[in-house]
Order: C-alpha cells, then structure tokens, then sequence
C-alpha cells in the first residue's frame, strides 16, 4: 500500500511541475503591462455580477472606479444601494429610465443613453480612472441609441493605464475585435424560467 501511494504521489509531483512550469512559462510571456478591455457578454445571468466584482477588486487597492449602467436605473439594485451608502470613491451613474422595453419610447431612451454617454465618455478620457465599468452598453449598440464608431473610438483611445468592462447581450464584432478578454456567459437554466420569483440579493 506504501509503495502503491509512493508512486501516485511521484506521479502526481511529475504532473503537478510539468503543469508549474507551463503556467510559469505562460506568465514570463506576458511582459506588457496595461489597460485591458474586457467584454462580458451572452445569454447566462452574471455579467453584471462579474463586472462589480471587478469594482470591488480595484476598491481593494484604493484605485479609483467609475461605473455608468445603461438601461437599469428605475428599481434599486444591491450593488447601487451598496456604492452609494459604503464607496462614496466611485462615480456612480445610471441612465435612469428603466429597462427600454418597458418604457417603449424610442427619442426618450436615445436622449437619457447620449446623456449617459457623455458622462462615460469623460471617465474614458480620464487617467485618474483606473477601471470603468459600462454596463448593458451592448443593448445602446444594438439599439442603434448611440453611435458605434463613436463608442469605439472613445474605448480605443483611452489612458493606456485605464481598464475598462463591457456588459450586455449582443453589440457586434467591433467590440469582439476591441477587447482584449471576451468572456461568453452561456444559460444551461434559470430558475426564473420555472417560475421562480428574482431574488433580491441575489439577482438584483
């Protein structure tokens, strides 16, 4: 018996340094150091989630953050009540009118999304930022409620220090094409389609 784990444990310790030195090998290889874009996108629950914990890594370090939320702002999410009572460091905005499909006026989304917009264009024009968080900016593009080229070029033209994160269904190949880490979050299933209320806490 001795002799049968002397043995799973050498091979686990061949295994365990060949691993280490691909992982070590990977890390050298990455000598640039920058601002990264990020899109977090598809049809699964957790592309916001991820984007603020990414809020609350930077926080960690005392870096500064800005977040602009297109589409939500009607009914109050966790991480809104939580940023705005407990990160006063963070300039937070949110487009104000609800889901777009809710509110079913075209000119008044437009206009609340070019507000939004500027206020995200100037974080983007801003070193002092170390992470902006656009959320649901896909559905602006998708849209057609902002301009893309615009969009794009304000995202290409950034500090080079400033990272930024993409969320939302949707916005096209450019946005593939620009970010850096594209991350596609696929719905095996959801428990709202059971039937089952949305959790506060939990999805909102």
């Amino acid at each position: 018996m001795t002799a049968d784990n002397d043995k799973k444990q050498q091979s686990h310790k061949k295994k365990m340094a060949k691993l280490k030195d691909n992982i070590d090998a990977t890390i050298a290889a990455a000598n640039t150091e920058r601002g990264v874009g990020i899109l977090l996108t598809g049809n699964g629950k957790g592309k916001s989630s991820s984007a603020f914990g990414m809020v609350m890594r930077a926080l960690g370090y005392g870096y500064k953050v800005g977040v602009v939320q297109f589409i939500k702002g009607v009914q109050l999410s966790g991480e809104e009540l939580y940023i705005r009572d407990k990160c006063p460091e963070v300039t937070f905005h949110q487009m104000g009118t609800g889901f777009t499909w809710d509110t079913q006026d075209r000119s008044g989304d437009i206009a609340a999304a070019e507000t939004s917009w500027a206020i995200a264009e100037k974080m983007l024009q801003d070193e002092s930022y170390h992470l902006v968080v656009l959320d649901e900016l896909t559905y602006m593009l998708s849209f057609k409620y902002l301009d893309a080229d615009k969009i794009l070029n304000a995202l290409r033209n950034r500090p080079e220090s400033q990272s930024v994160v993409v969320t939302g269904r949707g916005g096209g190949t450019e946005l593939i094409d620009w970010a850096d880490t594209v991350s596609e979050l696929k719905e095996i299933k959801h428990a709202y389609n059971s039937g089952v209320q949305a959790r506060k806490g939990v999805d909102f």
